[in-house]
């Protein structure tokens, strides 16, 4: 009997997320794999990279000073929304000059040249090579990590290809756990669930394969704070079978890679959690919308239909959240709302754009940790649970 009411009481707990798969479903544009082969692609960045090179030469060869000509992925102005796609680089972009005889851009000239020579060989060998890896092949060079970092996603922008084709990886910071498996590119087999501590997310996501699951939903986490004590909590296992992951804050490429891969292959709804402040909903924005930074590879990194579970500013008052375990907004944080309700996308997310008023008006903010204040178990045994099952989410 056990057994048959847990039966009735799992059926009734996803009702409401099937509901909202079904419409997920019915909005899906059928994505035809254009993923042009591999070795297409190589060619075409040796060609690029070789026509840059010889354009230097000749430049040289005329007794004028070599330029570089790079997108501007800095500006607003550069982007443009598309809701199915997110926040993409607009065609006619402006770009920035980066001349050979100037001194304030001469390093970055010198930077740009030598990344461009160890991709060359790279894809040229077909092997790969971390940005780590990169920055201590010549640190003097390139002064920091960060350095490094820009100017392989402004080549990776100027190439018009994805950093991976670049044969060019990052170590992730983004953790995943509950019911998935898959293999990465090197044949490793990966078990989400079959430990109790989560898996790191993969720096290849481009290489998995076989990937297998169950999951009724994916639950987004913007904290890791949050993602440990929802594993403390067996989470996975009491709203089983769903996948949860976290990029740590700001997530990094990889987190919003297999984000959308998950999306792709398994086309379940896909939940965040995040602070209810303006920089968990930036957060929640960069999954669902992209970031302008990288919109020159929005098609392969957003997921237009992720939904806001939490924490909404209207939970604060429905769950009386105690006064105490809510934190006034900051200046900073009233600017930030105020440019986030600016942004294109929110005139298409009217419920989003209330929640966020509301949060004008009580000028108040509150982290995930606070509904402890209500209960220590709170989150995940009423919060959670609830959301997902009478479909509070937005």
């Amino acid at each position: 009997v056990h057994n048959k009411v847990m039966g009735t009481q799992a059926a009734e707990l996803f009702t409401e997320i099937d509901k909202l798969r079904a419409q997920l479903l019915n909005n899906v544009e059928v994505i035809t794999d254009c993923q042009r082969v591999d070795e297409e692609i190589s060619q075409e960045i040796l060609t690029h990279i070789e026509n840059i090179i010889l354009g230097i030469v000749t430049s040289l060869s005329k007794g004028e000073a070599p330029v570089l000509t790079l997108p501007n992925r800095s500006s607003w102005a550069n982007v443009s929304f598309d809701s199915a796609i997110g926040l993409q680089m607009s065609s006619g972009a402006s770009v920035s000059v980066i001349r050979s005889d100037c001194p304030s851009s001469v390093t970055k000239f010198a930077q740009i040249l030598k990344i461009l020579s160890v991709i060359y060989r790279l894809v040229q060998r077909n092997s790969y090579a971390t940005k780590r890896d990169i920055y201590y092949n010549n640190t003097q060079l390139f002064g920091s990590q960060t350095a490094v970092d820009s100017i392989v996603d402004d080549i990776s922008c100027m190439l018009k290809v994805p950093r991976r084709s670049l044969h060019v990886l990052a170590t992730s910071k983004g953790f995943i756990a509950g019911d998935l498996r898959y293999i990465e590119e090197d044949g490793t087999r990966i078990d989400c669930h079959s430990s109790s501590a989560a898996v790191a997310v993969s720096s290849n996501i481009g290489g998995i394969k076989n990937i297998v699951s169950s999951a009724k939903f994916v639950l987004i986490v913007e904290k890791d704070a949050t993602f440990q004590r929802l594993l403390d909590d067996d989470f996975c296992t009491k709203l089983s079978p769903c996948i949860i992951i976290t990029g740590k804050g700001m997530p990094d490429v990889n987190s919003r890679l297999m984000v959308r891969k998950l999306w792709d292959t398994l086309h379940i709804p896909i939940f965040a959690l995040v602070d209810a402040d303006p920089h968990g909903i930036e957060i929640m924005c960069i999954y669902k919308y992209g970031s302008v930074a990288m919109s020159f590879e929005a098609h392969s990194l957003t997921v237009p239909s992720v939904m806001w579970l939490g924490l909404l500013p209207s939970d604060l008052q429905r769950l009386r959240v105690p006064e105490d375990a809510l934190i006034p907004l900051t200046k900073r944080d009233e600017s930030k709302l105020g440019s986030l309700l600016k942004r294109p996308y929110l005139t298409s997310q009217p419920d989003w754009q209330k929640e966020m008023e509301l949060m004008q008006q009580t000028r108040v903010k509150a982290e995930i940790q606070s509904l402890a204040a209500i209960a220590p178990d709170f989150l995940t045994s009423i919060y959670l649970p609830n959301k997902l099952r009478y479909g509070g989410w937005i």
